[in-house]
């Protein structure tokens, strides 16, 4: 019997398949082989007496890291545009995240109400120019959110961003019930508190939507420094125009990209977080929000 992972919990795996939801455990093989299940798997199962075993993994189309969600197609990146204020160096490392699996990605700005409109288009144009498209929700109130159930259909969505962000409620919203604790800013830190504390795929407008927990360590050194450029967007026409071949937009002489820096064409901000993930990449380091 075929179906998919929808839910992982202590060595215990929950198959939505044609017949409904059972609960597997992987075989030993897996582990010998260094493969872990993860939520969003195709999988192939045995089952008897109402209990089955996981036989074999499918091909993953996609893969996050941090998060873990296998065969993603979509990312809603999900921030608040105010409280806790937007932090323009973390959307980005999830944008680099989405990138470096190849997952389209939108950029969900929550808590509207608490900008101006002007507040709000500075913010809009600001990421529209780097090549993402940005959406306006008020998760609490409905706002936006039959847009997003839109853009779900065929999909399977991650919603991935910082704690006190509000996906959770988001999740809620969306789903029309109660899926996820929901919990609130710490005044101490302006951070959200973890509420999800477990990644779960639900069926939600034709296709499917994963809840993920929010994230203190952002680790992306487990990527390559020479695939790094294709993160970007903005770097994509520039790539394979600059003097040396593979160049990585650092340090070499005539490199397209630095050239399109100075003349204002690719914003300098990003420009400059793009060198220090590099260096971070080379260095092995690890990046703490």
């Amino acid at each position: 019997m075929e179906g998919k992972i929808i839910k992982g919990i202590g060595g215990f795996y929950y198959i939505k398949t044609v017949d409904g939801i059972i609960e597997c455990k992987a075989r030993g093989k897996f582990r010998h082989q260094d493969i872990k299940p993860m939520v969003g798997d195709n999988v192939t199962i045995e089952v008897e007496n109402g209990k089955g075993v996981i036989e074999e993994i499918h091909e993953r189309s996609t893969e996050l890291i941090r998060p873990t969600v296998a065969n993603v197609t979509l990312a809603f990146v999900v921030f608040a545009i105010k409280n806790p204020e937007l932090n323009f160096d973390l959307l980005n490392r999830f944008l680099v995240l989405c990138e470096s699996n190849s997952i389209e990605t939108i950029v969900c700005l929550n808590k509207v109400d608490l900008v101006n409109e002007e507040e709000k288009l500075q913010v809009k144009s600001k990421i529209n120019d780097i090549g993402y498209e940005v959406l306006f929700i008020n998760a609490k109130e409905g706002l936006g959110i039959e847009t997003l159930k839109e853009r779900m259909k065929d999909n399977v969505t991650v919603l991935c961003g910082p704690s006190g962000a509000g996906k959770s409620t988001l999740i809620n919203t969306l789903t029309g019930r109660e899926q996820m604790e929901t919990g609130t800013v710490s005044d101490k830190v302006g951070r959200g508190k973890h509420t999800t504390r477990h990644s779960e795929l639900i069926d939600i407008s034709n296709g499917y939507i994963v809840d993920t927990p929010g994230f203190s360590n952002l680790d992306i050194s487990f990527m390559e420094k020479d695939n790094l450029r294709y993160c970007f967007p903005e770097f994509e026409e520039l790539n394979n125009s600059c003097k040396y071949r593979g160049c990585v937009h650092h340090k070499e002489p005539n490199c397209a990209v630095k050239k399109a820096v100075e003349e204002g064409k690719i914003n300098k901000y990003r420009y400059e977080f793009y060198i220090r993930i590099l260096e971070e990449i080379i260095e092995g380091g690890k990046y703490k929000w």
